[in-house]
């Protein structure tokens, strides 16, 4: 078995927005006369799409959201999401993340990204960190009304490389996901993947417990080592520090 792409998570891999993403949220709740508790966003949407965190908030405060309301909830929040990166100087790109990818296209390897982010959020970041050319697939929360910690948005990922790729004939057993989030490196295993968790969000300690290879920092990551584990004969997930 031979390492064949790599998929990238969105919010907390590409960009540390996490912080954008709570104010938000926080403000529409204010907005819709509910009142934000603390430490709810990271128990609820951290590694979620917005579909499933709007959702989940509304309905633990007693409201029932239509499907129509939900849409306008989200559309609502992508503006204004969009808004705050255009006010931002320079992007809070994760340091490391262009020379990872440059050594991922040296090794011949696909990129995708799989995120529970709309597609606007997604590509207004990669277009203006130009980032966009590296990426040969996306899958996004347009794509999918599940969310992470189900499987689907990387089983979408694999079906789109095949498409797009002929021949490639890529299996979940031969993809490694990049994560930082409980919920993400549950939907990647869910898939069947192996999983690299950076602590980019969540403490190394919680990342070792999950993922089968933790790292502090992009640099850290040794993709010729996972290359190699891959190309054992009978691999056996193992949970490791890179």
């Amino acid at each position: 078995m031979a390492l064949k792409a790599v998929l990238f998570d969105f919010n907390g891999i590409i960009i540390n927005d996490e912080p954008i993403h709570e104010q938000l949220i926080e403000e529409i709740l204010i907005a819709e006369n509910l009142r934000p508790k603390r430490g709810e966003f990271r128990q609820i949407c951290l590694g979620r799409s917005d579909r499933a965190c709007l959702s989940d908030l509304f309905s633990r405060r007693g409201r029932v959201l239509t499907e129509s309301y939900l849409n306008q909830l989200i559309s609502r929040k992508a503006q204004a999401y969009q808004e705050r990166i255009a006010e931002m100087a320079e992007l809070p790109i994760y340091p490391g993340l262009e020379d990872f990818i440059h050594k991922i296209q040296a090794a011949n390897l696909k990129i995708g990204l799989v995120t529970g982010a709309v597609r606007s959020d997604v590509e207004v970041v990669l277009s203006r960190a130009n980032l966009t050319q590296y990426f040969s697939v996306m899958s996004t929360s347009d794509d999918l009304k599940v969310s992470k910690p189900e499987p689907d948005g990387y089983l979408l990922a694999i079906e789109l490389l095949n498409h797009e790729f002929e021949n490639l004939d890529l299996q979940p057993s031969e993809c490694l996901a990049i994560e930082d989030t409980p919920a993400g490196i549950t939907s990647a295993k869910r898939a069947g993947m192996q999983v690299v968790g950076v602590a980019n969000t969540y403490p190394f300690h919680i990342m070792q417990r999950q993922a089968n290879w933790t790292v502090d920092y992009f640099w850290d990551l040794e993709l010729e080592r996972i290359q190699q584990v891959f190309s054992q004969e009978k691999f056996q997930p193992t949970v490791t520090e890179c």
